[in-house]
């Protein structure tokens, strides 16, 4: 069973054979003959490298629609995806809010946390590399005591692609060497970022369901959020 490639291929070889045949063959063929002929050359080499740009795409027996080389190449699956590479010690994150953190951390799975840590934790804590693997294995408790120790001198640097500027890539509290771990303290962290550098406007401002949030506390009352009676901090509650 051949790939779908090969099919367009196959058709692309096929037609351009029997141009040629019809050329050297028969030289006395009409034009309009000659000429729709060159047109299914056409259309085959546009099979080939992208079938849906025809009304109607080239289908096997089965009317699935062939693959061509830009169905090969594009989407999450293509080549040209599969070229890149992941940085070492780096992992894809959906971000969710979680308003206890402050601004300047960030939550980590535990997973990951003690995949991307765990040689810290071995080499500061630990004197048989053995059982200190086999304590992770197990997750036994003190592993985590001393993960979380050891998160607190290492930050992490978290990248919302694309990164068009500075901005998009910051350091949080939640490896490397110590002038890029102070790198990351005094330029990187979030809360050493809070003004736009091209324009100096606040880039942390209450927007969307926070600016809902502060209106539905500060509304039915004009001396400010402590007097409203939902508000948790209200004495009289």
């Amino acid at each position: 069973m051949s790939s779908d490639i090969n099919e367009c291929y196959r058709r692309v070889i096929y037609q351009n054979n029997t141009i040629t045949d019809l050329l050297i063959t028969f030289r006395s063929t009409p034009e309009e003959k000659v000429m729709y002929e060159d047109k299914l050359v056409q259309e085959a080499k546009h099979t080939l490298l992208d079938n849906q740009i025809h009304r109607q795409p080239m289908r096997d027996g089965d009317n699935k629609v062939y693959k061509s080389f830009l169905d090969v190449i594009e989407g999450n699956e293509g080549t040209f995806r599969s070229f890149g590479k992941l940085v070492d010690y780096s992992d894809r994150f959906i971000i969710v809010v979680r308003p206890s953190l402050s601004l300047h951390r960030c939550g980590l799975p535990r997973a990951i946390a003690i995949e991307h840590f765990q040689t810290f934790v071995i080499r500061d804590n630990m004197t048989n590399i053995g059982v200190a693997k086999s304590q992770i294995r197990e997750n036994e408790p003190v592993v985590w005591k001393r993960l979380i120790e050891v998160m607190q001198g290492h930050p992490v640097l978290l990248n919302s692609a694309p990164t068009l500027h500075r901005l998009g890539i910051q350091a949080f509290q939640p490896e490397g060497l110590r002038f890029a771990q102070a790198e990351a303290r005094l330029l990187m962290f979030s809360h050493m970022n809070l003004l736009s550098p091209s324009i100096g406007d606040p880039i942390s401002i209450p927007t969307q369901d926070m600016l809902i949030g502060l209106y539905v506390l500060m509304s039915g009352n004009r001396r400010g959020i402590r007097a409203n009676r939902s508000n948790p901090w209200n004495h009289k509650n």
